[in-house]
């Protein structure tokens, strides 16, 4: 760095000079060390008005519980198939397997890996491209990655693949299989530059993760009965199904009919259009599609499909002005800066995206909404993957700002865009960099 200036004991002598001129801090000082910096910051007056109470609430079968994983994209997924499931079957309680679509998605995601890995064979490491694949496998995904799996692979009740300790757990199985992704890179990088087919020798990596991913999550069950009682006491059994005609009796939904619609107000993604992003994804041929509109468009799309009974996919970034226990997501109500001795935190929400200070990294299911005097949605009710310890017995309230601010996508079915939103959607897409915010997995 050219002209750099280091710190110097003349500011250290200024900066501690103006920390012990005002006694608040020292206050500050004593009440942070010892409590939760976010549990002091909110203001339990300001989440009165955060009430759950909603003009639309769609009643749901309960909440899940993802535990120490990043699957609340496939979560909250399976929790919006659910509720199809359990009207068919006149249930009080259905889950259908996490762990069933998480094995596949885990599987076709290695797969992508090496595709990408051989793909990018003839760059240079050092390639920005390059070292974003070697990046490695995440737990998390988008709706249309949910699509792709469950296209493929169908669904399961949980009942015939639970969850398992890996499965809960995910961190170290995820460790191990990016450690050996990356030794099966510097092979399939050798055998493309001695000019020899690498396909044979990524069948045999393959066959090891699918043992590994068996042994960590159980294999994944290919006939079952599924068996449950009714509302009515009634027992049912419907013996010998496939996951795919499982889905086809019991779900029946034409995902193709629904369509990913953000938000990412930046200068370089225009509104109207749509976009995808490159090497991003989990099946090989699948697809990652977005049409980018406007956040009161959004909005109005949401409640579109809210008022004809259907509940929302959504992500957004969960990790911005939240109560955990207490089930509220709410800008005002938190007054860091002023903890923090008048700190300012005045960020747009482009700047947010454009600066890495945001992005989706948590995906849920919205199933309520409340409306103003004025008419516009005043809060969100949310149905999240946390258990039913955390917030409202597992369901969480958004404020109006929060949800502006914070939510960058949600699944809407093509039945409420207009022809004119359908239309940029069919456009062939703008090709976004791996590393854009959009292309942020939830």
């Amino acid at each position: 760095m050219k002209n750099a200036k280091p710190i110097t004991p003349e500011m250290l002598a200024k900066f501690s000079a103006a920390y012990d001129a005002n006694p608040v801090y020292k206050t500050l000082t004593v009440a942070v060390s010892k409590n939760d910096l976010a549990e002091l910051a909110c203001d339990v007056m300001q989440t009165t008005k955060d009430q759950f109470a909603f003009a639309i609430d769609l009643p749901t079968v309960g909440v899940t519980n993802q535990r120490a994983s990043g699957r609340c994209w496939l979560f909250a997924g399976m929790n919006v198939l659910r509720e199809i499931v359990a009207k068919k079957a006149n249930a009080d309680r259905i889950e259908i397997s996490q762990n069933y679509i998480a094995f596949w998605d885990k599987f076709e995601k290695i797969n992508y890996c090496l595709e990408s890995i051989i793909d990018t064979a003839n760059l240079p490491t050092s390639d920005r491209t390059v070292n974003w694949i070697l990046g490695g496998l995440q737990d998390g995904g988008q709706w249309d990655m949910v699509v792709d799996l469950v296209k493929k692979y169908g669904v399961v009740p949980i009942s015939v693949m639970p969850e398992t300790q890996q499965s809960c757990n995910t961190r170290s199985v995820t460790q191990m299989v990016n450690m050996k992704l990356r030794e099966y890179a510097v092979e399939l990088r050798a055998l493309v530059a001695e000019g020899k087919d690498p396909q044979p020798r990524k069948e045999e990596m393959l066959c090891e993760m699918y043992r590994v991913l068996c042994i960590c999550f159980g294999k994944p069950v290919e006939k079952f009965d599924f068996e449950w009682i009714d509302k009515d006491k009634v027992y049912h059994a419907d013996r010998g199904l496939t996951p795919k005609e499982f889905y086809d009796k019991y779900v029946g939904l034409d995902l193709d009919d629904y369509v990913s619609v953000i938000n990412g107000p930046t200068a370089d993604k225009p509104f109207g259009k749509s976009y995808t992003v490159d090497y991003l994804g989990n099946v090989v041929g699948g697809k990652i599609k977005y049409l980018n509109v406007p956040m009161d468009t959004l909005k109005k799309l949401v409640v579109d499909q809210l008022k004809s009974g259907e509940v929302v996919w959504f992500g957004s970034d969960c990790g911005k002005y939240g109560d955990r226990k207490g089930g509220v997501w709410d800008i005002d109500a938190f007054h860091y800066g002023e903890l923090l001795g008048g700190l300012t935190f005045n960020l747009t929400k482009e700047q947010r995206l454009d600066y890495r200070d945001s992005a989706m990294n948590h995906a849920m299911v919205i199933t309520g909404v409340n409306f103003g005097a004025d008419g516009e949605p005043d809060r969100w009710k949310i149905e999240n993957s946390w258990g039913d310890e955390a917030g409202n017995h597992g369901y969480f309230v958004a404020s109006a700002k929060w949800f502006d601010e914070f939510t960058y996508q949600a699944v809407i079915n093509r039945k409420f865009l207009s022809p004119e939103l359908n239309a940029a959607y069919d456009a062939d897409p703008i090709v976004l960099k791996p590393w854009d915010p959009m292309g942020s997995l939830a």
